[in-house]
């Protein structure tokens, strides 16, 4: 019998395409469509140009722009980086200090560190309680010399929403351009650009059922003369993002935008209830924290902490639910969390963070399905890690061993609360071998793996070879990856404690 198809929350990651933009997209593909290069001048080209024309029209509508107001670009991240690097190159004679949030995506943190290698200056605001940035942080970061501040609308990982017009009106004060990275709120919560007062603002395809590969950069009219392009050839966006339009893409991002503009409404209120479903859920099992709760968020996104457990383990666990352990572009990181650790979080509840994110497809079975889940994994790696007291009652033979005097037991820890990884050994030995062994740990799948196989190692085993080999043996016998091989050290460690107690 087939396994239920796991009940998929990660559409802060990615979301499918909508039935009808597949569908105006294979309009595009073939040659009785629209498939003419838009820039060529016969039929086929025409038609194409107009095909881009009307999409870029209903892109501009979802945010209450104007068409020429709308730079295609390949995505969230590349119009995030035509914004900021630029602007600021575009206007370095003007200024060369900008002003951005620690908790922004990786797109905006990194364009904005390049930008320090070219010799600008960034203050990096940090967020106060629930990832919120008050207008008066932002005034007290500005300088006579600040040229451009970007503030993401929604976070990523949180879903945190920030008061975008509030900041905005900072900047115009000042006569200093505002920039947006939109990309988890456009299509989600109501936008209008001309209300924010953004003088850029970025968004993609593909978090709102359109497809990858695809997204735009909102440049206010006044603002596209200040705008240097990154790339260079054909001319194409008015000569800020040239090669050939994909109107099959953009024709599919108009759609979605469409779609999106018409179900806001009710979409969000059906949301709403959803997350409030799931978080009453989770909540119930105990030691859970809700990041961002102070804050106003997306009604999509909830970013939950558990006590007690490691977030990829967790994950390892739930193979009937698709989730994310932070932000879908940073999941090679083998760090926790940054927006998390900005927010206060010390590093033990950042790493046992998960995302769960919310979409047109979810239902409240799903979401009870999900509760269900995690509350099974959560009780069962409770059950194994130090940090908890149950399971720590010694087995009956053990007890007949040391009523009968010829047992005693040892008990080591490695690693410990806060860190990667934490591991508890208790062994009973007799004279100078270990007849029994067990285990509890706090980690990553692999040093659970790592740990349950050295432990099925010891029985048998005498004082003077108890540990059977080293880290750097167990982690080729287990394939672990070559950055978690600091984490088995622990393992280790709480050997060599058991070994510091046996005389």
């Amino acid at each position: 019998m087939n396994s239920p198809r796991p009940v998929y929350l990660d559409y802060a990651a990615t979301t499918p395409v909508d039935p009808e933009v597949v569908a105006v997209m294979n309009a595009c593909l073939t040659d009785s469509g629209t498939f003419g290069n838009p820039s060529s001048t016969h039929v086929h080209g025409l038609a194409a140009a107009a095909r881009v024309s009307a999409a870029r029209a209903q892109v501009a509508a979802l945010i209450g722009a104007t068409p020429e107001e709308i730079i295609f670009t390949s995505g969230a991240t590349e119009a995030n980086n035509l914004a900021i690097l630029g602007y600021a190159r575009a206007n370095a004679d003007r200024g060369r200090h900008l002003v951005s949030v620690r908790t922004e995506h990786k797109s905006v943190l990194d364009a904005l560190r390049q930008l320090t290698r070219e010799g600008f200056t960034v203050t990096w605001i940090t967020p106060g309680d629930g990832g919120v940035v008050e207008p008066a942080a932002l005034a007290a970061a500005l300088r006579p010399d600040t040229m451009l501040v970007s503030v993401m609308y929604a976070n990523n990982e949180t879903g945190v929403l920030q008061d975008i017009t509030a900041l905005a009106a900072v900047c115009r004060a000042r006569g200093i351009a505002f920039h947006s990275d939109a990309a988890q709120a456009a299509g989600k919560v109501p936008l209008d650009v001309r209300e924010c007062g953004a003088d850029l603002l970025s968004f993609t395809a593909h978090k709102l059922y359109g497809p990858k590969g695809v997204g735009a950069l909102y440049v206010r009219k006044d603002t596209h003369a200040f705008l240097q392009p990154l790339t260079f050839g054909g001319g194409q966006e008015r000569g800020l993002r040239p090669g050939t339009l994909p109107t099959h893409q953009l024709a599919g991002f108009g759609a979605a935008c469409e779609l999106a503009r018409h179900g806001l409404g009710a979409e969000t209120a059906r949301l709403a209830l959803l997350g409030a479903r799931l978080w009453a859920g989770l909540a119930a099992l105990g030691g859970v924290h809700l990041n961002g709760a102070a804050a106003p968020r997306l009604p999509g996104i909830l970013n939950v902490s558990f006590e007690g457990v490691q977030g990829e383990s967790l994950v390892a666990g739930l193979t009937g639910i698709a989730v994310s352990t932070g932000a879908a572009c940073d999941s090679d990181s083998p760090e926790p969390s940054y927006v998390l650790r900005a927010l206060g979080r010390d590093r033990q509840l950042a790493e046992s963070s998960l995302r769960f994110s919310l979409g047109r497809s979810t239902s409240e079975s799903e979401v009870d399905r999900a509760i269900e889940a995690v509350r099974e994994v959560l009780a069962g790696l409770r059950a194994w890690s130090p940090g908890t007291v149950a399971g720590d009652d010694l087995p009956s033979a053990w007890v007949t061993e040391l009523a009968g005097g010829t047992g005693r037991t040892l008990r080591g820890e490695g690693g410990g609360a806060g860190e990667d990884s934490w591991v508890r050994f208790q062994l009973l030995v007799a004279g100078d071998t270990v007849k029994d062994a067990r285990f509890k740990a706090f980690g990553c799948p692999h040093t659970m793996s790592t740990a349950a196989w050295v432990c099925a190692q010891l029985p048998g085993r005498r004082r003077t070879a108890l540990i059977p080999g080293t880290p750097q043996e167990w982690s080729q016998a287990q394939r672990v990856p070559v950055e978690k091989l600091g984490r088995l050290f622990a393992i280790e460690d709480a050997l060599r404690a058991c070994l510091a107690q046996w005389p």
